[in-house]
């Protein structure tokens, strides 16, 4: 029998209340300073999620805080869930410099309400630091983020047909055909909504070739940009790959 894609991904339930546990103990904290999140890009096929979930525990272990796993699923659920978006957003940064962030830098790439709901969700979430949100334009909408670091996975052809056989159990031609499908309705979706290129190296802090290194490998690479580059050095207490710490240029 086959899988979905979504059943790859623990259920959206058990990630949104794991998060709100996290949040509600921070609540009454005092205003904590910036904190880095994360955005992972990737073309259809490739191991975007995967890769958030092992960079997750790199970067738990280094800095000794919880950090959150954004999918599509759940940054969609925040943003159409009234009641869920309320209780999220009062536990995330400040609103206005969100609405700033949009003006400045977002406003004039969409017209699209819908998505742009998402984004002022989206980046209010990088804000409020200790975020690592898979797809959804991360990279663009949470450009003019000081505190994020944005990263992507491509892979050929072949590679990524082979992977999602493999991972949603399909025959070969089936996965061809399932990704040339979702690629193009990506490509149509960044097109419609960004209006631009996504591929483009100018976004990322690093881009990465997901059919020569490993998950593993990639997430120890982003692991030591954001823990190397981060100015605030008290923040990351622990170092898993042990080298010393530089400050961002």
């Amino acid at each position: 029998m086959t899988k979905t894609f979504e059943s790859l991904i623990p259920s959206i339930e058990e990630r949104e209340s794991g998060w709100m546990r996290i949040r509600e103990r921070l609540a009454n904290a005092h205003k904590a300073p910036a904190h880095p999140s994360v955005t992972i890009s990737r073309q259809y096929g490739c191991e975007g999620y995967s890769l958030g979930q092992r960079l997750k525990v790199l970067l738990e272990e280094a800095s000794g805080q919880p950090w959150t796993l954004f999918d599509k699923a759940l940054v969609d659920k925040v943003a159409s869930d009234e009641s869920l978006s309320r209780q999220i957003l009062g536990h995330l940064g400040d609103e206005s410099h969100a609405q700033d962030v949009l003006r400045t830098h977002f406003g004039h790439l969409t017209h699209d309400d819908a998505y742009a709901k998402l984004v002022k969700h989206l980046v209010q979430i990088a804000m409020s630091g200790c975020a690592i949100i898979v797809g959804r334009g991360g990279a663009v909408a949470c450009q003019d983020l000081k505190n994020c670091f944005h990263f992507r996975l491509e892979g050929s052809f072949d590679f990524r047909v082979a992977t999602i056989a493999r991972r949603l159990e399909l025959p070969l031609v089936e996965a061809e055909k399932l990704v040339r499908t979702q690629s193009k309705l990506r490509e149509k979706f960044i097109s419609e909504c960004l209006h631009t290129d996504i591929t483009s190296s100018r976004w990322y802090d690093g881009v990465f070739n997901n059919e020569r290194q490993s998950v593993a490998t990639i997430a120890q690479a982003c692991a030591r940009i954001v823990i190397c580059a981060w100015p605030d050095k008290d923040f990351f207490k622990h170092d898993p790959m042990q080298v010393s710490l530089v400050t961002r240029g």
